[in-house]
Order: structure tokens, then C-alpha cells, then sequence
């Protein structure tokens, strides 16, 4: 009886044993194929086209990412673009290209005239709703860059913020000597939390460049938080850092795969070496706003400079 007893528990146990050892490969199985699926060789092979929706086949691994900073406050359903970056990713040569356009750029929107390219969004979030305003001023960046835009991401001021105090702080360079209130922010290296990293990525009064130089401070700010997310003891928490920007995210049409996918694409990627920078450049005109229905300050951009950029660095 002993022995027959025991052979009853030997039998129980391996009959639960076999079953978590199958539960553990079916677990492995399930996170293997999804962690596959978000390599980005992988994850990118077809992506989307924001003019109309449709889906595109990537064979040469690359595609274009819109990032926009609003100044939509919590609780609001409209804003303006305040900033505005056009990145073109490139898988098979690990490599980034970025332009910045400025704000206040001379546009034309179809059915209003010529305006300010940070008025658009707000105008079409005005008649045609949230949703609506967002993806048609990111047409209209397509339009004028002559730039297919595959993905779009916009947060507010606070998303910028919490993305910063996410990582415990940043070290950034900062471009040129700024006055934030009665501080002083001398150029060069600083350890900055996320409101100091706001606040000078939003001063242009008195930075020399005016815009041009808020762009650079931008810039600064967003190589400071690629370095430090991307460095080796913070891989395993971009999971947790892409759920809290999510928090801020005015917009986007990125999953949190996509996202993810993105992260894996960029961390072996070196902000120094592998991404280039250029600012459209332009001249600032007193010109009529076809939407204030007055005149008003606008850069009207060198169009001979911007097609050599995008010829350059946004075709394959």
C-alpha cells in the first residue's frame, strides 16, 4: 500500500510538473515571437502613410517620424505646434537625419490662406476636432517639405518634463548662454532636471538665435534624453519610460510596440556620430496673415536650402 501510495504521489507530481513545464514554454514561446516582432527589422517592415491611412512596404528599412511639442495644457482639446522636428530613420545604416522647422514658418492652408505654420493646427483643431487639426497641420508639414510622414508624435510641455525627471535628470550641452528669470544658464555642459530642461528649451527671448537658437537648445535636450534612456543600465527601463511619456502624448499614431521597436532601433545608435542636424533657415518678413487678417511676423524659408537638405538627407 506504502509503495503504491507513493507511485499515486510520483505520478501526481510529475503530471504537475509537466504541466508548468509546459505552461513555462508556452510563456517563452509567446515572449520570443513578440520580442521578434518588435525588432525593428522586423516591426518596420510595412508602415503607415498619414496622408489617407494606407500602408506602405519598406524595402530599403527606412521611414519618417514627425515629433511636435504643443502648448496644449492638461484638460484642453486644441494648441498650437510649437515645435516641430522631421526625422528620417534609417534601419540599414543605423543612422538619423533630422531637420527642425520653425515655428513660425509661412505656410499656405488650404481654404484660409497664408499663416503661420504654428497657427495650423490650432485652426483645424478649432472647425474640425482634435484628431482632425493634429494629422491635417502634419500634412501640411508633409506638403510643404515635399516629405512622406510615416509616424507622428506630439506631446505637451509636461510631457517633455516628466521624460526628464523619468530618467532621474539629464546632462545636456547647453548651445548659448540663456537668462531663465533672474538665473543665468552660461553655454556648455549641465546636469538638469525636468523643469530646468523645459525651461530652456522654451527660452528664445533671450537666446541669440531667437527661435533659431530655442531649436538648437531643443535639439540639446532631446540628445541629452537619448543618452541617458539608451544607456546600458537604463535599456530595461524604456518599457516603464515610454508608458510615462504615453501619460503626456497630446497625439500619435505609434502603438507602444512601435515605440518599443523604436528604442531597440536607436540604442546602439550614437547621438554625436550618427544623427544629423540641420535648421531650415529663412528670413523674417512682416507679411499679411490670411488668418489674423493682419500682418504679422513670419520666416519665409529658403526653398533652394530646404530641397538640397531633403534631397540630401531624406531620400534614399
Amino acid at each position: 500500500m506504502g509503495s503504491e501510495r507513493h507511485m499515486k504521489k510520483k505520478s501526481k507530481w510529475k503530471a504537475i510538473r509537466n504541466t508548468i513545464l509546459g505552461i513555462i514554454i508556452v510563456i517563452v514561446a509567446v515572449l520570443a515571437f513578440a520580442y521578434n516582432r518588435i525588432q525593428p527589422n522586423q516591426h518596420f517592415k510595412t508602415v503607415p502613410v498619414v496622408d489617407g491611412g494606407n500602408t506602405t512596404q519598406q524595402s530599403n528599412g527606412s521611414f519618417n517620424i514627425l515629433l511636435m511639442g504643443s502648448d496644449q495644457r492638461p484638460g484642453q482639446s486644441i494648441g498650437h505646434s510649437d515645435t516641430m522636428m522631421l526625422a528620417h530613420v534609417d534601419l540599414s545604416k543605423d543612422q538619423i537625419n533630422a531637420i527642425s522647422i520653425p515655428r513660425d514658418t509661412r505656410v499656405h492652408l488650404s481654404g484660409y490662406g497664408y499663416t503661420k505654420l504654428t497657427s495650423v493646427q490650432y485652426v483645424l483643431q478649432s472647425k474640425n476636432g482634435p484628431k482632425q487639426g493634429i494629422e491635417g497641420a502634419v500634412k501640411t508639414i508633409s506638403d510643404f517639405t515635399g516629405v512622406p510622414i510615416n509616424y507622428y508624435a506630439e506631446t505637451n510641455f509636461e510631457g517633455l518634463q516628466a521624460m526628464v525627471d523619468a530618467l532621474g535628470g539629464i546632462t545636456m550641452n547647453v548651445p548659448e548662454t540663456v537668462k531663465i528669470g533672474s538665473q543665468v544658464i552660461t553655454a556648455g555642459p549641465h546636469f538638469v532636471n525636468g523643469t530646468s530642461a523645459l525651461a530652456i528649451a522654451r527660452e528664445r527671448h533671450t537666446a541669440a538665435g531667437g527661435d533659431y537658437g530655442r531649436q538648437m537648445a531643443q535639439v540639446a535636450v532631446l540628445k541629452g534624453i537619448a543618452e541617458e534612456a539608451l544607456s546600458p543600465g537604463n535599456i530595461p527601463k524604456l518599457p516603464s519610460l515610454v508608458n510615462s511619456v504615453s501619460k503626456y502624448m497630446v497625439a500619435t499614431n505609434m502603438s507602444t510596440s512601435d515605440m518599443l521597436s523604436l528604442g531597440l532601433a536607436v540604442k546602439g545608435i550614437d547621438p554625436n556620430k550618427q544623427v544629423n542636424y540641420k535648421q531650415l533657415q529663412g528670413v523674417q518678413e512682416s507679411l499679411y496673415d490670411d488668418v489674423l487678417k493682419a500682418r504679422n511676423d513670419e520666416i519665409v524659408i529658403d526653398q533652394q536650402q530646404m530641397k538640397s537638405i531633403i534631397a540630401k538627407y531624406f531620400q534614399d
